[in-house]
């Protein structure tokens, strides 16, 4: 990196390197072509502000100053994506508020996105849908239109739990490098489903209504994600106290099946919105590179105490394979 760029901070272990400082000036400085694999949740527009950085792609009035400012990133982003390869991109669609717009709803933001992206060259890939627990969601939200008094007041309010997406979009070009993928056929037969299913067993009192949602889905869709299962829980490093919590963190086990279906061990993996380190943790955790850039400073505090603890846990375990030999 050259000495000029807008960097407050960096960091750096054996397989990865994390920057404090703004994506769009960052990726810049990035060889063409030198990312094998993009895995990343962007700001939704607006929706949460994460500090009043006029950098912070949260910080905007409205969506159209969104993906203009989205633009600067998503060019270079383009750039430094090999021919081919992909970007595995984090995303939910945005309510919309009776109060603040005129009607409740929702708005197209995984839509938004496959477009502006699809503006900058790349092409629209695959996608999957990440399920999500409607009783879990009605009691963390109170989203009326899930709620058992809409359904006895008027039915017509009832709305479907809001879903997450991954939305995959490929550079231009011819890829020269196979992935080797790492999946038996049984593996690849449930990860090609659609829709992976996620249950929130934490956010439910009654646990059993989670399970019984999970055993309706049972052998139709993809199993083996909870919401919850995300960097910041039990025994990962969590933000300090005067650090506000994570908004929207992405489960790990999306990101390690990303990164196993569409990359090779030893490539690199970059996130331009590192956040707290957890698509790093998961990409170093199977043996790629990782690249990240996160403008809040209290996330890249705690994203470069997770990197540095996964490379000495990583140590430890070595050495105690070594002495059990």
């Amino acid at each position: 990196m050259s000495d000029n760029l807008a960097v407050m901070e960096q960091a750096q272990g054996e397989n990865w390197a994390l920057y404090n400082g703004d994506s769009a000036d960052v990726l810049r400085e990035l060889p063409d072509h030198s990312i094998d694999l993009s895995v990343f949740s962007p700001p939704f527009s607006s929706l949460y502000t994460y500090s009043p950085s006029v950098r912070d792609l949260g910080n905007v009035s409205d969506d159209g100053m969104f993906f203009e400012q989205f633009g600067y990133i998503t060019k270079e982003l383009v750039r430094v994506l090999k021919p081919g390869r992909l970007a595995a991109i984090h995303v939910a669609n945005i309510p919309q508020c009776h109060n603040t717009h005129g009607y409740s709803g929702r708005k197209d933001f995984r839509g938004d996105v496959i477009r502006h992206l699809e503006s900058q060259g790349m092409h629209y890939h695959s996608e999957i849908t990440i399920s999500k627990n409607p009783q879990a969601q009605a009691i963390r939200t109170k989203s009326k239109g899930l709620l058992f008094a809409q359904l006895n007041r008027d039915a017509r309010g009832l709305w479907q739990a809001w879903a997450d997406y991954v939305v995959v979009m490929r550079a231009p070009g011819t890829n020269d490098t196979p992935v080797v993928t790492e999946l038996s056929s049984e593996n690849w037969i449930d990860w090609a489903n659609p829709v992976w299913p996620a249950f929130g067993g934490a956010e439910i009192e009654d646990d059993q209504a989670s399970v019984e949602w999970s055993d309706r889905l049972a052998g139709q869709v993809w199993e083996g994600i909870r919401e919850t299962d995300v960097l910041g829980g039990k025994g990962d490093t969590k933000p300090d106290n005067d650090d506000e919590k994570h908004l929207c963190p992405l489960q790990l086990p999306v990101i390690e099946r990303c990164v196993k279906l569409w990359s090779n061990r030893g490539e690199t993996v970059l996130s331009p919105f590192a956040g707290i380190g957890s698509e790093g943790v998961g990409a170093v955790r199977l043996g790629r590179k990782f690249v990240g850039v996160e403008l809040k400073p209290a996330y890249y505090r705690v994203a470069k105490r997770n990197l540095t603890r996964l490379a000495k846990e990583a140590t430890q375990g070595t050495l105690l394979e070594e002495l059990a030999a």
